[in-house]
């Protein structure tokens, strides 16, 4: 019997309209525990890094964690995986709601899906029931619009439905997969889009088999009151009023200005206002009582969900008010685009016409306010009509195919991706790390285990180690205790930090919880409700598995490098690893390449950021050394890099239309 996890995969070829029934090996989940974990190890073995992004052969997965379904308070995470057109990359996206759990009682750990179908579809599946279903008349819904006419149409209002806009169909760059108060952004949208898949809406009855199931309840009850009573835990970057850190220190625009001070008491209180006269309700996820999604009721426009930092990012990048946010987010979020990369882009376009790079050929009619401009600009790219259809492919490709000095403009992109638009004085050594090595799109995804700034007392320092419960290892503390600049922490504390902060976030994604509970939420308070020292006991209530605090550690690290390594297999090296010039005001070129050296050498990776033999064979990843041995990606035991770079990758992708 298989405990947590239902032991079986659905797998849809969309092509030839296939539907199968997969039981799945017990030793993966041993190896990998489940969500991206696994779900990393079905693409290793089958899209070969000359399988174009935009190919019937990329595979697309929903991935329920391990411990979603189960009692675990908070396990609701899905992610979804595949290889992004804009990096030619793992696209790594993780959505809450309660997509997760219905699949789970559907019968099923995840979906994978290949092909690509001919004409727009969805998936229905109702336990043993699958049907691959015509779509045709929701081409150009809105996301939240399909969902609901799936359920009605399905008469099932209890089905979980996870859906594109016409951006994902249209295959934009910044689309995102909506789903309830959640959404799945930053790389799978156009891929589900150019696979013709307009939605996937999941029932589920089954139960799912808990190996301790006493033991394990008995602490739901103590985790889901700590959760309740917990200050420190949930996304309270939705619904706090006092948000002076983004708007003072993050940059307006296309990362063009920081404005510091703008932020005041008057500001707050009316934007606190404003918030509460058009919150219709909070809501939150499966088995969650942490209430963190806003659902903002907005004058001529659908109700929708406010999640997360997506609160600021339009009318920052405007420079408008909060009113415009929740104006505009009732459009985009039916459109399907991603709230963190789509302002930027949008303010990115807006900044070229103003240097005279774009012009009125360009954008015939474009008017003169910057929220009309938004509105204008949003009509062109979910459409990919004239500017529109080079901007859909995001800042880092749009800005080389406009030319004429457009590259200047791409002031935050990493990995071709857009990054959260940071303007900050000295540089910080973890954060570099974590920008410059980080595999998953966003920083959001990698810091949060470690404070972001020390404590100025030492009295201070000592009363926050005194309660951090969460430290896997006491060294941790001591570096808290004698850190005061923000600058100033050893190359080799910074190493340890970073990696901390990174195996926290592959551990959350592979069992599926929550980020605001765990991974992301030690740096505020240092209690987070899930951390290595309880987390092995859990896991092993939930499975039945004998893991311990070294083995949920060593799991992480496996994900970490085999993530890693697909990423590698396509041309990711040393020379990409550069967060951009003007995230921190003073920087240090010399410095930056010592923490690299440093960081490669402690991941026991080569100078190339490559993970060497001898360190993938200890995480029983032989067979990706073997590969990377045949490919000329490793020669030897010593694992010295090819040749091959990430230009000739850019001009590869260049020439296949991606």
């Amino acid at each position: 019997m298989r405990y947590a996890e239902t032991g079986y995969n659905l797998e849809i070829d969309l092509s030839r309209g296939n539907i199968e029934r997969v039981e799945t090996d017990p030793r993966l989940t041993e190896l990998h525990l489940g969500g991206q974990g696994t779900a990393a190890k079905i693409l290793w073995d089958r899209v070969p890094p000359e399988v174009e992004p935009f190919s019937p052969d990329n595979l697309l997965i929903f991935s329920a964690g391990l411990l979603c379904g189960t009692p675990v308070p908070g396990a609701n995470r899905t992610a979804v995986n595949t290889f992004s057109p804009q990096t030619n990359l793992l696209a790594h996206s993780l959505m809450g709601g309660f997509f997760a759990p219905e699949l789970k009682y559907a019968g099923y750990d995840k979906i994978v899906i290949r092909g690509r179908a001919p004409d727009l579809v969805y998936l229905w599946i109702n336990n043993d029931r699958v049907e691959i279903r015509d779509a045709t008349h929701l081409r150009g819904k809105g996301a939240q619009e399909t969902a609901a006419l799936i359920k009605e149409e399905l008469k099932e209002p209890n089905a979980q439905v996870a859906a594109i806009g016409l951006a994902g169909e249209n295959r934009v760059y910044m689309a995102s997969i909506e789903h309830a108060n959640s959404s799945a952004s930053r790389g799978p949208g156009p891929v589900m889009g150019d696979k013709r898949l307009k939605a996937i809406a999941v029932r589920g009855t089954k139960d799912i088999n808990i190996a301790r199931p006493a033991e394990l309840y008995e602490m739901f009850l103590r985790l889901r009151k700590e959760i309740y009573e917990n200050p420190h835990v949930g996304d309270w970057m939705a619904v706090e009023d006092d948000d002076s850190f983004h708007h003072d220190n993050f940059a307006w625009g296309n990362a063009r200005v920081r404005r510091k001070g703008y932020w005041n008491k008057e500001l707050e209180a009316r934007w606190a206002a404003l918030t509460r006269k058009v919150r219709d309700r909070l809501t939150g996820c499966y088995n969650c009582p942490k209430q963190c999604h806003l659902v903002i009721s907005w004058p001529g426009r659908q109700r929708y969900f406010l999640k997360c930092f997506g609160k600021d990012t339009y009318h920052m990048a405007a420079f408008k008010e909060l009113d415009f946010s929740y104006e505009i987010l009732g459009v985009t979020q039916e459109y399907g685009l991603d709230s963190y990369s789509t302002p930027q882009v949008l303010a990115f376009a807006i900044e070229l016409y103003e240097a005279g790079i774009l012009t009125d050929q360009d954008l015939p009619g474009f008017p003169a306010d910057s929220g009309e401009r938004f509105y204008y600009l949003i009509e062109k790219i979910v459409r990919r009509e004239g500017i529109g259809d080079v901007l859909a492919n995001g800042v880092y490709w749009a800005a080389r195919q406009i030319g004429r000095g457009a590259e200047e403009y791409d002031h935050n992109t990493i990995k071709k991706f857009e990054q959260l638009p940071i303007k900050l004085g000295k540089l910080n050594p973890p954060y570099f790390l974590m920008y410059a090595t980080g595999e998953k799109m966003s920083i959001t995804q990698i810091e949060g285990s470690f404070p972001q700034d020390p404590l100025p007392t030492r009295e201070e320092r000592e009363k926050f180690v005194s309660e951090w419960v969460a430290v896997p290892d006491d060294k941790f503390k001591q570096i808290f205790l004698e850190w005061e600049k923000r600058e100033q922490l050893s190359i080799e504390a910074s190493c340890a930090i970073c990696d901390w902060n990174e195996m926290m976030h592959y551990i959350d994604d592979a069992v599926g919880l929550c980020g605001f509970l765990s991974s992301f939420r030690g740096q505020f308070g240092g209690k987070p409700v899930y951390h290595t020292n309880n987390l092995p006991h859990i896991i092993s209530l939930a499975t039945g598995m004998d893991l311990d605090k070294d083995g949920l550690w060593e799991t992480g690290r496996r994900n970490r490098n085999l993530v890693r390594a697909l990423n590698v297999r396509r041309g990711l090296r040393r020379k990409d690893e550069r967060p951009p010039e003007d995230h921190w005001k003073i920087r240090d070129p010399e410095f930056e390449q010592k923490l690299l050296d440093a960081y490669y050498e402690f991941k026991g990776w080569n100078n190339d950021g490559i993970p060497t033999r001898e360190t993938l064979v200890k995480l029983d990843l032989d067979y990706v050394s073997e590969d990377f041995l045949q490919r000329g990606i490793l020669t030897g035991n010593e694992g010295t890099p090819s040749q091959e770079t990430s230009a000739e990758k850019d001009e590869e992708l260049k020439s296949r239309g991606c």
